[in-house]
């Protein structure tokens, strides 16, 4: 691989370092976390997870999709739900498809990468839909901690979840301990 073709890309994808969360933003948080801390904690959660699915699955896969899933942001920026709500989904789905292009041109994975990373956004494998999995349950994660650590309530975020169940039963049990754990914390018990 070139050099400068590396550099390019890093420069580029390590940007993300700067690119805030919006949704938090949205809700009058400060200093929150960016979308690369965001994808670190959704690799994390991959790779706890990946031991519990009930179906046959390429762990290095699914951490690769987990490290780029967001990756489309660095041009775009974290466009939050609201914003998406007032789009056309194949609006969103072509930009990010087109940044992703633009931001890998050159790389010798490209294409097996672009490949995984469609596979996230359609969920049509296990490894796309255990980051998606991920994903939901990073985002909670941290929503648990900021109410945790800031005081703050972030009530939609969680109701957000309800009534939509996650692909693996795994995935599943985690978010409801993590649902417990947190009506524990507010009841003064946890």
């Amino acid at each position: 691989m070139d050099p400068e073709t590396a550099l390019s890309f890093l420069h580029t994808a390590l940007g993300l370092k700067r690119v805030p969360r919006t949704g938090w933003l949205l809700r009058g948080l400060t200093d929150v976390e960016s979308v690369a801390e965001h994808a670190w904690g959704v690799a994390l959660v991959v790779l706890t997870l990946a031991p519990g699915v009930d179906s046959p699955l390429d762990r290095e896969k699914a951490l690769i999709i987990a490290l780029i899933h967001d990756l489309p942001e660095r041009s775009l920026s974290d466009i939050p739900s609201p914003a998406l709500a007032h789009l056309p989904p194949e609006v969103k789905r072509e930009a990010e498809e087109a940044a992703l292009a633009e931001m890998m041109q050159g790389l010798p994975d490209t294409p097996r990468l672009r490949a995984w990373w469609r596979e996230f956004e359609e969920e049509s494998t296990p490894e796309g839909r255990l980051v998606r999995d991920a994903d939901r349950l990073e985002m909670l994660f941290q929503a648990y901690l900021y109410e945790e650590g800031r005081g703050v309530r972030l009530d939609d975020f969680w109701a957000n979840q309800e009534g939509r169940p996650f692909h693996f039963s795994i995935s599943q049990a985690v978010y409801e301990a993590l649902v417990r754990a947190r009506a524990a914390r507010q009841r003064g018990t946890g």
